[in-house]
């Protein structure tokens, strides 16, 4: 999977790169993320609620991705971006640790300690993508973080709809703003591969996680 979108930089936008990868690695395309189980069905409650922890337990501290990246990129445009999306932040952080009180208890299920390592493994390899070096790479897992989280919103929302919470606006996943700040930062070919692989190592790990929601959600349906 190194990668269709990254051997393809150079000759298409690094905007249309970014999204399309998280398009096609990220959130949406996880078919637990449309399944009945997860928003409809006579478990969604238990589902959404074990989403919402492992969510927080990835997401929910400071400093996260946009932060971490923030300190690592020097394209005057995308600092600005980082800037507002790091504020954009404070609001969805408030937002997802709400929730996750207001769910209750993280759902009883088998092979618990198992998904508590994984998500810790999680948000160690998350905090070393978002502080590379490697100039582009920090910025684009950010990116691709801020284009994925729209997706996670309507979960997120999903779930603030049965507890009769009122969903803050979403300021961070706007794909016109999104796109043109990838575009800048991505012109030489170099800081294009970088955007393209922290973009696309994000994704997967969002992908990761949505694999372990779906394996948890399966071992408490067998129990």
């Amino acid at each position: 999977m190194a990668s269709l979108s990254v051997d393809n930089a150079g000759r298409t936008l690094s905007g249309d790169l970014v999204l399309a990868c998280v398009a096609a690695h990220g959130t949406a395309s996880h078919i637990y993320f449309g399944a009945d189980a997860l928003q409809r069905g006579p478990e969604a409650t238990r589902n959404l609620a074990d989403a919402i922890h492992f969510l927080c337990a990835l997401h929910g501290r400071h400093p996260g991705i946009v932060d971490h990246a923030a300190a690592r990129t020097v394209e005057p445009d995308a600092r600005a971006w980082l800037a507002a999306a790091a504020g954009a932040m404070v609001v969805e952080r408030a937002y997802l640790t709400r929730l996750s009180v207001a769910v209750g208890a993280i759902p009883s299920t088998p092979g618990g300690a198992n998904s508590e390592t994984a998500i810790l493994a999680q948000r160690a390899a998350l905090a070393t993508l978002a502080q590379s070096d490697r100039r582009g790479c920090a910025l684009g897992a950010a990116l691709a973080f801020a284009a994925d989280w729209a997706s996670i919103r309507i979960i997120l929302d999903a779930a603030a709809k049965r507890l009769g919470i009122d969903a803050p606006g979403l300021a961070l996943s706007d794909r016109e703003t999104l796109q043109a700040v990838a575009d800048e930062a991505g012109r030489a070919p170099a800081t294009q591969r970088a955007l393209l692989f922290g973009a696309e190592q994000l994704a997967l790990q969002h992908r990761g996680l949505w694999d372990l929601l779906e394996a948890r959600q399966q071992a408490r349906r067998e129990y």
